[in-house]
């Protein structure tokens, strides 16, 4: 009668459960390495066709110089409506100040900034990015991160250059989507 090993003893415990065991033949190549997974080149090259025709299409955006009106219409925002916008005719329930803040920053502020609009089912904000000018004539950084942001965004409508009083072409309105 085989003696049972010792239930601390684990290794022991996994011979008796296995049995006896044969040793391969030295002639017997020991198993590589697997093969690595098959490129999916279609979908890599789908991939890179489509980030090369996001570039053209921000390429195609001309960059907006300080002193340029930001204006944008949706299809189905009708034509009066945006008459009204460019005009100052609505009032705005909200406001965010982008003075002051980096890039990264001003592009967290404005995305963290619509959200909570969308959230309270503001219908206009105002988005005060300055006009940007520097000595070296630079364009202006701030006011074409939020053209760029503000036409990417189901949720906005229209937007439009402030009025004069308002911030002029330093300051954008902004008609939003309500839930």
């Amino acid at each position: 009668m085989p003696m049972l090993p010792d239930d601390d003893d684990d290794a022991a415990l996994f011979r008796e459960a296995i049995g006896p065991v044969k040793r391969l033949p030295e002639s017997t190549p020991a198993p590589g390495k697997p093969k690595p997974r098959p490129a999916a080149r279609m979908a890599e090259r789908d991939e890179r066709e489509a980030r090369s025709e996001f570039q053209r299409g921000l390429d195609d955006l001309s960059a907006l110089a300080a002193g340029d009106t930001l204006s944008y219409r949706r299809d189905s925002v009708p034509p009066a409506v945006f008459q009204r916008l460019k005009r100052g005719r609505f009032s705005a329930q909200d406001e965010l100040d982008l003075h002051g803040a980096t890039l990264l920053q001003a592009e967290s502020m404005l995305r963290h900034f619509l959200a909570e609009a969308h959230a309270h089912e503001f219908g206009c904000v105002r988005v005060i990015h300055g006009k940007g000018q520097r000595d070296d004539g630079g364009l202006p950084v701030l006011k074409n991160l939020v053209d760029r942001v503000l036409r990417q965004r189901a949720d906005v409508f229209a937007f439009h250059s402030a009025p004069a009083a308002q911030g002029g072409t330093g300051a954008v309105v902004v008609l939003l989507a309500r839930r």
